[in-house]
């Protein structure tokens, strides 16, 4: 037998409803009410989702979004364009010596991008993207709740973390990959 929720403590439901439902992620840097609420009724709101047939994640890094193993073709090239956007940057704030994991320190704004462009010129060029698609891809990532605007710029937000956290085991996949195991050369037969 299943426990009764008290919609009456679920304040947000409809609002987090709309939110998850439009594909969106919540972030604890973006919306601090919603995020104290969902916090505060994480089971309630996870059960009561559930019910309805959708799966309600929260990282504890300060992100939430309700996951589907289904694969839609709009939402494949949306997140495979979000990957390169969000590699690019990575890449090239890596490059710059910025430590990875403070991400949510960075200016992400048109010189950042030029620069990501001179450096993937190639990559880029293939996928028909040039500084101002970037940037307008960067205004689509706002919108599902990977970063927001600043005075000028953008902020990369938690959710990123998905990204890069594919990232990080890619790299370690390919260095896995890579390495040859130590192996004690023969020594040498001597007349």
């Amino acid at each position: 037998m299943t426990q009764a929720i008290d919609l009456t403590r679920l304040v947000h439901l409809a609002d987090l409803f709309k939110h998850f439902n439009s594909g969106k992620h919540l972030n604890r840097l973006s919306d601090a009410a919603l995020w104290a609420e969902l916090e505060q009724e994480q089971e309630a709101y996870a059960a009561l989702f559930q019910a309805l047939g959708y799966e309600l994640r929260i990282d504890g890094r300060g992100f939430a979004w309700f996951h589907t193993d289904e694969k839609s073709t709009t939402l494949s090239q949306q997140s495979r364009q979000f990957a390169l956007l969000f590699m690019v940057i990575f890449d090239t704030q890596a490059d710059a010596g910025k430590a990875l994991n403070r991400f949510s320190d960075w200016v992400i704004d048109r010189a950042l991008f030029t620069t990501a462009s001179e450096h993937h010129q190639e990559l880029l060029q293939a996928e028909g993207l040039d500084v101002d698609a970037l940037l307008a891809l960067m205004e689509r990532a706002e919108t599902f709740g990977f970063a927001r605007r600043e005075a000028g710029h953008w902020q990369l937000l938690p959710a990123v973390c998905r990204y890069l956290d594919h990232f990080e085991a890619l790299a370690e996949q390919l260095t896995d990959e890579t390495t040859v195991p130590d192996v004690d050369e023969p020594e040498e037969d001597t007349p």
